[in-house]
């Protein structure tokens, strides 16, 4: 499945309809909503395929627009932007799918397991370095596959979506507070776990 990333803003400099706007005129002309499509897909796509796998991204990609498109009649822009909506749908679609995401983590930890070898030669310092990171990943993704769903969700939108707070709030529908007090939770023992090292630093905490 090819994807292009379009623009992610809720207006281009070309005079382009905001999200919201856009979404509401799609209820009156429903090929419009092909323009939200456009913008988001790429992203959309991109994180349903690092939580999961890309077979399941190239489906549930598909699913979340086709979701959306069924209930944008009653997308209530008070209540946050598009942007957020469609990740939370996305998130949504993951938790129906949380066996799939236990078995990406549980293989990216046997995988991190196998890369780690014995030291050779003059080429030891370039293993000692492959082994610590493989290590590091193998432990990351240990730590992910044991967090509670909610926190996960809280993270992974945070770190792989770059949601603000705010976003992350309105894609799983919880209190601004809960998201701040789940990230710094759970980006503590990530950190305690990892020796000190947050490889999850992403997004941003506005």
């Amino acid at each position: 499945m090819t994807v292009n990333v379009a623009s992610a803003g809720t207006s281009d400099p070309a005079g382009a309809l905001s999200d919201a706007a856009l979404l509401e005129l799609s209820c009156r002309r429903p090929e419009r909503f092909g323009e939200i499509y456009d913008r988001y897909i790429g992203e959309i796509h991109a994180y349903l395929g690092r939580r999961l796998d890309r077979q399941a991204a190239d489906d549930l990609a598909a699913e979340v627009f086709l979701t959306a498109f069924r209930k944008r009649e009653t997308f209530d822009a008070r209540r946050g932007e598009v942007r957020a909506w469609l990740y939370g749908i996305a998130t949504n679609l993951i938790a129906l799918h949380r066996r799939a995401e236990t078995r990406r983590l549980a293989a990216l930890q046997r995988s991190a397991k196998a890369q780690q070898g014995p030291e050779h030669g003059h080429e030891d310092h370039v293993v000692t370095r492959v082994d610590a990171a493989s290590a590091a990943q193998g432990r990351l993704a240990a730590e992910l596959r044991a967090l509670p769903d909610g926190d996960r969700d809280v993270l992974l939108l945070s770190a792989l979506g770059e949601l603000s707070h705010e976003e992350v709030a309105k894609a799983l529908d919880i209190p601004y507070g809960t998201v701040g007090s789940r990230l710094s939770r759970v980006r503590k023992k990530l950190r305690a776990a990892l020796g000190g090292v947050n490889p999850l630093n992403g997004g941003t905490d506005g």
